[in-house]
């Protein structure tokens, strides 16, 4: 249910200006649809206590409190119009058209494909971007992932992993996956490159947007029973993507990273540009 505010609550929050936000703006409004508790919040720091380690959270900051209401009450995902770099949904680019993924994806669940093989990032040296070129949410830096696969399933599958920071962003990346060539396998691997990038340019704090529960899930949720049962599932299986899933937790180590689920092809201007990324990279050869 929506937590609703007391006139005098809603009244103190107009005039509270926005301590954490980059633009200086005042009476900004912190919506959360999905977390421990849903509302709208006075501050970032409200905001993070209910969205920090949930799974799925769905939040978003707003200039005026009508809007933030209307997303919390919202059934359907918000589009990518903003235009501000502090919001969650920072590119000023009109909604792109929705296009179908080239082959359906398998089942998200703990056992979906064959045993893969390790894949290790690259680790060339990356240059440092200057912290004024990222688009923030709070002291969280906001990344798009994204992973593809043509012919998914198949013997001809080609797999790319697309990493999306902004409009023109030296890190934006579409390269091809390495390896066994699956639509999961790129998705978390698509994660796993933002966050070696990350690393790279000395960020700790991560709003990382994925369309993929399975890699949500898995990190935030299964890794830990797999481990306590000798990475096996719960019915005993070998868990397949335990290697994708061991190289991942081990990126994650020293990194506050919040997981946010976008629908795929929904508008989300961020994840329409990974995706493209990563349909650009499936199309390079493999190394």
């Amino acid at each position: 249910m929506t937590r609703l505010l007391s006139l005098a609550h809603r009244v103190a929050l107009a005039a509270v200006s926005c301590s954490r936000c980059r633009c200086g703006g005042f009476g900004m409004f912190y919506a959360v649809r999905r977390g421990r508790k849903t509302g709208v919040f006075l501050t970032w720091g409200e905001c993070r206590a209910q969205v920090d380690r949930f799974p799925a959270a769905r939040f978003k900051k707003f200039a005026t409190e009508d809007d933030a209401w209307a997303f919390v009450r919202s059934s359907v995902s918000p589009d990518g119009s903003e235009g501000q770099k502090n919001k969650l949904v920072p590119e000023s680019q009109v909604k792109a058209k929705r296009r179908p993924r080239e082959s359906l994806d398998v089942a998200e669940d703990e056992n979906e494909e064959p045993y893969a093989k390790h894949v290790k990032q690259n680790t060339e040296s990356i240059p440092l971007v200057g912290k004024d070129k990222f688009s923030y949410m709070g002291d969280f830096v906001v990344v798009y992932t994204d992973g593809c696969c043509s012919s998914n399933g198949r013997r001809r599958a080609r797999a790319g992993i697309g990493v999306y920071w902004g409009p023109g962003h030296p890190l934006n990346v579409g390269i091809r996956l390495p390896g066994r060539q699956t639509n999961q396998r790129a998705e978390i691997h698509a994660a796993c490159k933002a966050i070696e990038q990350a690393k790279a340019q000395n960020i700790n704090k991560l709003v990382l947007y994925t369309d993929s529960m399975f890699t949500i899930n898995g990190i935030t949720n299964w890794v830990q029973g797999w481990k306590n049962n000798g990475w096996r599932t719960s019915t005993g299986k070998e868990v397949i993507n335990k290697e994708d899933f061991v190289e991942l937790e081990r990126l994650t180590q020293d990194m506050d990273i919040q997981w946010v689920h976008v629908p795929g092809h929904s508008g989300f201007t961020g994840n329409e540009e990974a995706d493209r990324l990563a349909r650009e990279g499936a199309k390079q050869s493999e190394d």
